[in-house]
């Protein structure tokens, strides 16, 4: 979760580590802290709270050295302060950690038993005396980070530099991402890749059990055996541009509003619709050819789109499919029937939940589909086959435009499929493959200045709401999911979805004026069943939104509501979930929040 970056060059270290943490703020923002080496000295400026407070603190202080490593925490072991943020310095060694050390309190029993003092509550501050007592002992600094690396268990990103080798930085990653930048002015590491962006597109994403060593002009990456390993240098496509908010006030803003372009950008070149056909280069064809059914996993609003992906699967290619929890999945250990294609989505490729449970199917010899948005991950790499978004960088905590571009990914999927397994389907939905590549034209209609405002007035009707039900059936139910917590992760008000035909087994006991009922139901075959929960809402004073293609004129009861244009049944999820991400948006900006930067959440979820 938490961010991470280093550099050793010809340049001023300071300038370009505290850009890199404003990049990496929303991996974590509890607090924020840098190591610079300064001569024969290691220089460590720390404090709690925002990247701004700590730039604030370091005016005016000498920190010219060229050589560095910063950090910017999302607290698990050791509470938000000063003395527990990164890095960990006994002025020979400064260390910034990413993970959690499993076995800290024992390691830590030794290391006071041998003398050594503790500063701090955090589990990392092993580490950094793991190195230093390698160092006493005479080992070079990277034998002693081999020496401390054997010694602990858990996941970690390691980024580690010495007054004894003191050009040089060590990076190291076991179930934490980790990631070495290359430019002609110096070497980087990072824990993602907007921290770069500005200085370098040639990255190497380190892989399990990795040590790099960065000098200025040279980097040697060792596997877990100790053998030099050669890793291939990928160019990431990104824009530095992608990674600013621009115009906009928050990032979730700009995010919301770059979905038209992201879509776009997932089909093209994919789709032949001349041909009613899909291209998928990255998918081996006998993979997809021999699926007899397919197993979602994935964690977040990756699930929510996982579960519209499972309704498109049965109603397009007639697959039996299921959709899990990935921290549910991997607890269990569920098995697999033969024949299943397990397709697991994460925006980052490195949540944890989401990797161990690829790791249990890759144990089953079973076969993977990753649909990821970052290039070269660890999920990529445990997968037979990829189906890559192209929704750029996404930076505000809450997802937006790497939702919708999962929901392109996974129709894309089904269609694919649907050519092997049922293409009489095809044959009678020909009008689906126009209809999808209008989709960014009708998103961007919802995006259009007079839908703002019509949102922009319901958010601050509904901004003091404490609690909101969101309901829907069939594709929709999904994306009622994900409106509830877009509402909850960003504004903080109690929300929660429900299927609609649920609510007579329970939460109509929540029923009353103070409760807010938002209702996706666009025009297609299951909207004479939700026009009935409407009214029984309705009946009970219920505080109704819906959000629906169909003029509401005519439904008693319902006095907001929202209306998207019409598409295909298939289609609606992508322009249901707009309203219901500017809705969360600007109840949140009314409550006067930090949208990007929501309390106790981070970006990605890379520890348990």
């Amino acid at each position: 979760m938490c961010g991470i970056i280093g550099y050793t060059g010809k340049d001023r270290a300071i300038s370009l580590l505290v850009e890199g943490l404003k990049r990496l703020e929303y991996r974590g923002y509890d607090s924020a802290g840098v190591a610079i080496l300064v001569g024969n000295a290691i220089r460590v400026v720390r404090k709690k709270g925002k990247i701004r407070d700590l730039e604030k603190y370091l005016n005016g202080k000498d920190l010219d050295g060229t050589v560095g490593l910063g950090h910017t925490r999302w607290a698990t072991h050791g509470k938000p302060a000063d003395e527990n943020a990164h890095p960990h310095s006994n002025n020979s060694v400064a260390i910034v950690h990413n993970g959690i050390i499993e076995n800290y309190r024992e390691l830590r029993k030794e290391l006071e038993a041998r003398g050594y003092r503790f500063s701090s509550e955090t589990d990392t501050e092993v580490m950094l005396h793991l190195v230093d007592e390698g160092l006493k002992q005479g080992k070079g600094f990277l034998e002693a980070v081999r020496r401390g690396l054997k010694k602990i268990r858990g996941t970690y990103a390691f980024g580690i530099l010495s007054v004894v080798q003191g050009n040089a930085l060590i990076g190291a990653r076991r179930g934490s991402p980790l990631i070495v930048g290359l430019s002609p002015h110096g070497n980087f590491i990072a824990s993602d890749i907007p921290a770069l962006l500005p200085y370098t597109r040639q990255v190497i994403p380190l892989e399990e059990g990795d040590i790099a060593i960065l000098l200025p002009d040279k980097v040697t990456i060792y596997d877990e055996a100790g053998n030099e390993a050669p890793r291939p240098v990928l160019h990431i496509p990104w824009d530095p541009v992608a990674a600013e908010k621009g115009e906009y006030k928050h990032f979730m803003q700009k995010e919301i509003f770059e979905q038209p372009r992201g879509v776009t950008d997932t089909l093209r070149g994919r789709i032949r619709p001349e041909e009613f056909s899909v291209y998928l280069e990255e998918i081996p064809e006998a993979l997809l050819r021999e699926t007899k059914m397919v197993h979602f996993i994935a964690c977040g609003s990756s699930y929510h789109a996982a579960l519209v992906g499972r309704y498109w699967l049965d109603q397009i290619v007639g697959l039996p499919a299921t959709a899990e929890v990935a921290s549910e999945f991997r607890i269990r250990q569920g098995k697999l029937p033969s024949g299943t294609l397990t397709v697991a989505i994460s925006q980052s490729g490195e949540t944890t939940d989401t990797l161990a449970a690829a790791e249990w199917v890759k144990s089953l010899n079973g076969t993977i589909l990753s649909i990821t948005n970052v290039l070269g991950n660890s999920l990529t790499r445990l997968s037979d086959g990829v189906l890559y978004t192209r929704a750029g960088p996404e930076i505000g905590v809450a997802a937006t435009k790497t939702f919708s571009t999962q929901l392109s990914a996974l129709f894309l999927l089904a269609l694919k499929l649907a050519e092997f397994h049922s293409p009489f389907v095809l044959q009678q939905e020909k009008n689906l493959y126009d209809s999808l590549l209008q989709i960014p034209r009708l998103m961007e209609e919802v995006l259009s200045p007079p839908s703002l405002g019509s949102i922009r007035q319901i958010a601050r009707r509904y901004s003091r709401k404490q609690n909101a039900l969101y309901l829907g059936r069939g594709l929709s139910f999904p994306i009622a999911l994900e409106g509830a917590l877009k509402l909850k992760e960003i504004s903080y008000i109690h929300a929660e979805g429900y299927a609609a035909g649920e609510m007579k087994h329970g939460p109509i006991a929540l029923i009353d004026e103070d409760m807010l009922v938002v209702f996706v139901a666009p025009l297609d075959s299951l909207f004479p069943k939700v026009a009935g929960n409407i009214q029984e809402i309705a009946a009970r004073n219920g505080e109704i939104l819906l959000i629906s293609s169909a003029d509401n004129d005519y439904m008693e009861g319902v006095k907001t509501s929202f209306l998207v244009p019409q598409t295909h049944p298939f289609l609606y999820p992508f322009l249901s979930i707009l309203p219901l991400q500017l809705l969360a948006y600007y109840i949140a900006v009314e409550r006067g929040y930090d949208v990007d930067q929501p309390r106790n959440l981070a970006k990605t979820v890379t520890v348990e």
